[in-house]
């Protein structure tokens, strides 16, 4: 399983060890003191609030008409209490925070199948080259009517995610059903440790890259210097570079900053303010003037669910005059959570700063504005948004959407033509144009 077709704008992740959700490292001694001081810094207010808390929840337990678990009660108040802070602080109980973990990971044990949910049916988007799923032959459009011999009928894609994941060497059975068979068919696999690619790279044939980041997870940056190493190989030297981050809905912050460093040679990228000291930050470029990538033209292309994350970048590059920013303008997710794992295996997920530009500019709830403003097609009247997701679902099936072919083919006519906002970003590069001092508003 490859990755559930579930996007959160602007979420940011946690990952492997505690970590604030953007990324950076925390000391552990905040950590620690995140749970021992926990008890000790209840107000007496809080403490007589907690009371009616303690006779409300006794009232459910002994009176509601059906008998319910403890648990599921005590998990659903710390929800709405977490829930009632902001958009994106939240409670992630035990089964929540492991998704979260591999996610971000980087890689996971699986079958190597990306699913969606279409219908009410749990439909294959497509198998990953090379994986157990890609050799036993499953094939985007699949139906999977099945797992290890349970119906998916009803099934939830969360439900689907982790039963089709599991332990490396063992085996998993799929039932799927597909347009040219008579009857279902089955196919059992052995789990192996499956990559999770967040970069993926085109070319023209005119020396021109293109680099799509899906999100931030642990593996974001050496896949960018590969695709990069790859790129420069090709064309020695690339000819400009196109940053693809639309809809990418953000990840770890050292990532962020990582990949921004990519393409500067010093200087400030980012910095973060919060109630505590310990979460005030301030990250820098490494000094570096060698690297084709600090003086390549670039490109960002930024939408509406660009966040987070990719706005780190976008912000931190266009503040620099390094690139120029095409799109719209980005959805302004300028928090930093912090994960706080809870002793029963749960974690809290708690905003504990907001990130800046480096010229000081507040991303959250404003965005990143681009420097040349270019729309998608509007949406036809007579089509609802939920159709046309649905039209790229199954583009990107077929195969057809640009970031799904390998990066040895070209990006064609065709497909510039359907995208205006990449057409922009090579009539920029093709004009010599790449940074944003070079903007013809």
């Amino acid at each position: 399983m490859c990755c559930q077709r579930v996007h959160l704008v602007g979420r940011d992740h946690f990952s492997a060890g505690r970590r604030l959700i953007t990324g950076i490292a925390l000391p552990l001694l905040v950590m620690m003191l995140f749970q021992a001081t926990a008890a000790l810094a209840l107000t007496e207010e809080t403490r007589e609030y907690l009371g009616v808390f303690s006779e409300a929840m006794s009232i459910v337990e002994n009176n509601y008409v059906e008998p319910q678990d403890p648990k599921k009660l005590i998990y659903g108040a710390i929800r709405g209490m977490v829930g009632s802070l902001d958009a994106h602080s939240s409670f992630m109980a035990p089964e929540e925070y492991k998704d979260l973990q591999i996610d971000t990971k980087g890689s996971f044990s699986g079958i190597g199948i990306e699913i969606t949910m279409k219908d009410n049916l749990l439909i294959v988007v497509s198998p990953i080259e090379g994986t157990p799923a890609y050799k036993a032959g499953l094939r985007a459009g699949d139906r999977i009517i099945k797992i290890d011999g349970q119906s998916t009928k009803n099934m939830t894609l969360g439900d689907a995610v982790r039963r089709i994941r599991g332990a490396k060497g063992s085996s998993v059975t799929l039932t799927i059903m597909r347009e040219n068979l008579d009857k279902p068919k089955s196919f059992t696999m052995v789990r192996e440790i499956i990559p999770i690619r967040s970069v993926r790279a085109r070319h023209f044939e005119d020396g021109i890259g293109y680099i799509r980041i899906a999100n931030f997870q642990e593996n974001t940056d050496n896949d960018l210097r590969q695709a990069l190493k790859d790129l420069n190989a090709k064309f020695r030297p690339l000819r400009g570079l196109i940053l693809d981050l639309r809809n990418d809905p953000g990840g770890l912050l050292d990532q962020a900053v990582k990949v921004a460093d990519e393409f500067l040679s010093s200087g400030l990228i980012v910095y973060t303010k919060g109630r505590n000291q310990a979460n005030n930050r301030r990250f820098f470029a490494q000094d570096s003037n060698t690297d084709l990538e600090k003086t390549i033209p670039i490109v960002i292309l930024i939408n509406e669910g660009s966040a987070s994350a990719s706005e780190i970048v976008g912000g931190a590059l266009q503040d620099r005059k390094r690139a120029i920013l095409v799109g719209t303008k980005s959805f302004g997710k300028g928090s930093v959570q912090t994960i706080v794992p809870l002793e029963d295996g749960s974690a809290l997920r708690l905003t504990t700063a907001h990130y800046y530009t480096p010229s000081g500019r507040v991303i959250n709830e404003k965005g990143i504005q681009p420097d040349l403003l270019v729309e998608m097609p509007a949406i036809p009247e007579s089509k609802s948004v939920k159709e046309l997701q649905q039209e790229a679902l199954e583009r990107r099936m077929r195969g057809e959407d640009i970031a799904a072919k390998a990066w040895t083919v070209p990006i064609d006519a065709a497909e510039l033509e359907r995208d205006p906002q990449l057409a922009k970003a090579v009539e920029i590069l093709r004009q010599g144009r790449g940074t944003r001092a070079e903007v013809a508003h």
